[in-house]
């Protein structure tokens, strides 16, 4: 989360406009205080579509590593002693 203060939200409206349209929530403060937290309208699409593609991303990397020589089961009955 972004955050911006009161007199940029007023003097730079754009900004603000273009850190939303980006999907990131924008949190306003006066003073240190914060007061608002302004969020994209579609922010959970396309913080969806980047969630899911991280996702991908990893489990991509995960299925690249070799099989380990040692069986699930093995390691469940390890882990309980």
């Amino acid at each position: 989360m972004k955050t911006v203060t009161l007199r940029t939200l007023l003097r730079e409206p754009i900004k603000v406009k273009r850190m939303t349209r980006a999907g990131l929530s924008v949190q306003v403060a006066d003073r240190g205080e914060p007061l608002w937290v302004l969020q994209p309208a579609n922010g959970s699409n396309v913080n969806e579509e980047r969630r899911r593609r991280e996702i991908e991303e990893e489990l991509a990397t995960v299925l690249r590593e070799p099989k380990s020589s040692i069986s699930l089961s093995k390691i469940v009955l390890e882990s309980r002693r």
